[in-house]
């Protein structure tokens, strides 16, 4: 996500139509009810620079943001000190359109695919996510908006049988390859339909509106797969439920901050992540801000510790971070846990006739 933009009205905050109050009281509530549960790592994959990833996050994030469209691709490295490590890349694409000329509201799309790779056996998913949601301004003053997204997504298990072992391969503690199994190998793909939904609320307040907020709640896995590569009923896949939360500020004409938070929660396992990042703009073009370098730190509570670091090139955004572990596998680990790289590219469509920009929050 980018940092505000400063092309908003200049109109103050007038209570009841922003309830600009409540942002602040939701983050530090959100989190303060969670933050006794004890968190484990979630089912699905996670990313620590979780804010890049809207339609994984919350449909209704989809297509959030000033530009007409946004590109991505995510890479992350994790646990390559203990095993074989996960590799997961991630690539998405993201634009909006008005519903009308005279019309404030518009309609959001995406699309999100990611490849996830890890064991000895190249355990493998793949999957396939459009998404699409529809923003209904409330005060376009202040870029007020509630968003309803929905997700339909495809996913493809699979993993090589040619790289599993057996006990029956081993004969007095030596292995042979071309020692029988033994073994009735199911078939080594599976592929199941998933569904989720979201709702956002975003908003911001000030003069020029310096401050931006946003929150909203999703669920994933509204069909509740059955994962086996044999014929009979498998492991039920549980609902994933989570809660998104953001802020951001202008604290001078080069200085700008974000705080994010996350909450997850799936089955018996949750996930916390916390964090903020501090925005130096070096450059600006009129109102447009051309280079920004930002560094931050976020937490994922009883696990990692997670020091990020941004930069921004007109419409280019590379964010590096990197997953030290302090959780109890951090003997093992050697306090080593995943890095992490995004890349996101967001512009303009050359030829926009007389439509009116789309007025949204910038990040």
């Amino acid at each position: 996500m980018e940092n505000i933009s400063r092309k908003s009205k200049v109109v103050s905050c007038k209570p009841g139509k922003c309830a600009c109050w409540f942002a602040p009281l939701f983050i530090v509530g959100i989190f303060i009810a969670f933050m006794p549960v004890c968190a484990k790592a979630q089912a699905d994959i996670h990313f620590s620079q979780f804010y890049e990833t809207s339609i994984l996050r919350n449909p209704a994030l989809t297509g959030v943001f000033s530009d007409d469209f946004k590109i991505g691709a995510y890479y992350r490295n994790q646990w390559s000190s203990i095993s074989n490590p996960f590799n997961t890349f991630l690539v998405s694409a993201e634009s909006h359109v008005q519903v009308r000329e005279t019309s404030e509201d518009f309609f959001s799309f995406g699309l999100l695919s990611y490849y996830d790779k890890a064991g000895s056996i190249d355990q493998k998913i793949t999957t396939f996510y459009p998404a699409i949601n529809y923003n209904k301004s409330l005060n376009p003053d202040h870029n007020t908006f509630l968003s309803f997204g929905f997700t339909g997504g495809y996913m493809q298990y699979s993993f090589d049988p040619g790289k599993a072992t057996f006990n029956n391969q081993y004969l007095n503690g030596q292995f042979n390859v071309y020692n029988p199994t033994n073994e009735n190998l199911p078939n080594a793909k599976m592929n199941v339909w998933d569904l989720g939904a979201g709702i956002n609320f975003n908003s911001s307040k000030g003069d020029n509106n310096p401050i931006t907020y946003v929150f909203g709640v999703s669920a994933y896995h509204f069909t509740q797969p059955k994962f086996s590569y044999y014929q009979t009923p498998g492991i039920t896949e549980n609902m994933r439920i989570n809660a998104n939360a953001s802020f951001s500020n202008h604290i001078s004409d080069i200085l700008s901050f974000q705080l994010h938070g996350n909450y997850a929660m799936q089955g018996t396992y949750r996930e916390i992540m916390i964090g903020g990042l501090l925005n130096w703009t070096q450059a600006t073009q009129g109102a447009k801000d051309i280079f920004i370098i930002s560094g931050g730190l976020f937490y994922r509570y009883q696990d990692a510790i997670i020091p990020v670091v941004k930069i921004n090139y007109q419409s280019l955004a590379v964010g590096i971070s990197y997953d030290v572990n302090v959780s109890t596998l951090k003997e093992a680990s050697d306090m080593q846990g995943g890095f992490e790289l995004t890349l996101y590219y967001t512009g303009n469509y050359a030829d926009k006739g007389a439509a009116k920009k789309t007025v949204c929050p910038k990040f």
